[in-house]
């Protein structure tokens, strides 16, 4: 049955084969399209947890995980920090059905993501079994991922210590309390830990996480299949292009959240 992966697939395969060979069956097509110079494997196995907690930001996780489903072979794991399998409610109320419990997720991922939120995302940084889960999966997992807020979490959990890193523009100058180097930049990759800025910025993290598993010709085929040509109606979406009475209006509203996200590090149980 065709679906967007396979769609994607076939269609990243075919771009890098010459036209006679357009009619080869998807197998021998992914199979030769991963022996070409400088392309990588088409059909992965990547093992990848995406954490899931009441509050979290729904288009901090919808973004990464629209590119990250869409490779063939991989395995997405949504991972709950509740007790059962019920769904997780996001901060504007949409839920996510998660897949798997923390404690049933496997050991070994490729790809460890959490993302963001405001109070939601303090909660998880203060939930012990939440942190735990984190810091162990951190410790083994290939690349260690955030977008937005969900950095905070990262840092709690002790994965930004000596790395460069980014988050919602709100809390980046907060990174350094849990040891690292705060960067502005809408994706910043320190050795095998990728971070995201805020919210919008998960749908080039997704771009940017496919083009590295799985090679350019698989990330432009997402990107066009997404149709990812943005245009914004207005203009305004950082610090230093929005108006002045904007950005003072919502640094005053997230002052409260900031204030309680800068009180983290006592919760990292580093002095």
């Amino acid at each position: 049955m065709l679906n967007r992966r396979t769609l994607l697939t076939h269609l990243a395969a075919a771009a890098a084969l010459p036209p006679a060979l357009f009619r080869a069956p998807p197998a021998a097509a992914r199979e030769l399209t991963s022996r070409g110079p400088g392309q990588k494997q088409q059909e992965g196995q990547e093992q990848i947890a995406m954490l899931l907690y009441p509050g979290f930001t729904a288009l901090d996780f919808v973004g990464p995980y629209h590119f990250l489903a869409g490779m063939w072979g991989a395995t997405v794991h949504l991972v709950t920090n509740q007790p059962d399998l019920r769904p997780v409610p996001s901060d504007l109320g949409m839920a996510v059905q998660p897949t798997v419990t923390m404690a049933d997720c496997p050991a070994d991922l490729t790809v460890l993501f959490t993302p963001g939120g405001t109070s939601g995302t303090l909660a998880a940084a203060r939930d012990g079994a939440t942190i735990d889960f984190m810091r162990h999966r951190a410790s083994r997992a290939t690349y260690v991922t955030s977008v937005c807020t969900g950095s905070l979490i990262l840092g709690v959990a002790g994965a930004l210590r000596g790395r460069r890193a980014t988050s919602h523009w709100s809390v980046v100058p907060l990174l350094s309390q849990f040891g690292a180097t705060p960067e502005r930049s809408r994706i910043v990759r320190d050795g095998n830990v990728i971070t995201g800025a805020g919210v919008s910025a998960g749908i080039d993290f997704g771009i940017s996480l496919v083009m590295e598993l799985r090679g350019q010709m698989m990330a432009e085929a997402g990107v066009l299949m997404a149709e990812y040509a943005p245009e914004p109606p207005l203009n305004g979406g950082t610090l230093e292009t929005a108006r002045p009475e904007i950005s003072e209006l919502l640094q005053a509203g997230l002052a409260d959240f900031v204030a309680e996200a800068s009180t983290l590090r006592r919760w990292t149980g580093q002095p």
